[in-house]
């Protein structure tokens, strides 16, 4: 066994001890992008990058992308399109000015893309544009008053990518600048309203530890996550799910 595989196993067995019940977001993601999708014929999948659910969920992203009439992706980023392997309609476009004319989609979802916006508003008024009344947009971001944003911020630019690629195995090309301008409750919750979107659903929660390559620091990591599951850590809790729904107004 290697080292990264030895520390993922010490981390799941403190894990089963400290906290039993957490759950990494990407499969809570999974399950609310299940339900939302069904019966959703036309589905808008905005910064797609190269895949739709993390890679050892293939098989599942494969049946989620066959099921509407029409799936399309779009990232600005035309490497991680070229690598997209589940959506077979692929787009290199803007989120500011989507290519799409209005009422073009009934599910537009985005995965940890949110906190890459520069003017959400912005952003957030052409996705109700193309969505259908009625439609839905999904989405899962960072959490702006979490401890993996502060310390990301707190960490000098010249060593983010060396942090990343040991704490994620992501490579530096798969890393992209954030700001964070739609990352907290009562922000997300303004921008919604100004824009016309009902918020069906707004969730905040936790993720797996981030420090599972540094085994010391993930067991105190884990100790402060059972603390952020409790309701008074709740404003501190790592990410966050939100559901709109575009208002039908002949119904």
């Amino acid at each position: 066994m290697d080292l990264r595989g030895a520390c993922f196993k010490f981390y799941w067995k403190v894990q089963k001890i400290v906290a039993p019940s957490l759950k990494y977001s990407q499969a809570i993601y999974e399950d609310i992008l299940t339900s939302v999708s069904h019966d959703r014929s036309k589905w808008l999948d905005l910064g797609c990058g190269h895949r739709l659910l993390p890679p050892w969920r293939l098989e599942q992203e494969r049946l989620l992308a066959d099921a509407p009439d029409l799936i399309v992706g779009l990232d600005y980023d035309d490497p991680s399109l070229r690598k997209h392997g589940s959506i077979p309609n692929l787009v290199r476009g803007d989120a500011s000015m989507l290519p799409f004319p209005e009422e073009s989609f009934d599910l537009v979802t985005s995965n940890m893309m949110f906190e890459h916006l520069a003017e959400p508003e912005k952003e957030l008024r052409e996705i109700f544009r193309i969505l259908k009344p009625g439609g839905v947009l999904l989405f899962h971001t960072p959490n702006a008053n979490s401890y993996g944003v502060m310390l990301a911020r707190a960490t000098p630019q010249a060593l983010k990518s060396k942090v990343i690629w040991l704490l994620q195995h992501r490579k530096e090309e798969d890393v992209f600048p954030t700001h964070y301008r739609m990352n907290t409750e009562k922000t997300i919750r303004g921008l919604a309203g100004r824009v016309g979107f009902r918020v069906t659903q707004l969730r905040l929660i936790v993720s797996s530890a981030q420090l599972v390559m540094i085994p010391p620091l993930v067991i105190a990591e884990l100790f402060l996550i059972r603390f952020l599951m409790t309701r008074p850590g709740r404003r501190w809790r790592t990410n966050i799910i939100g559901v709109f729904t575009k208002p039908d107004h002949t119904g």
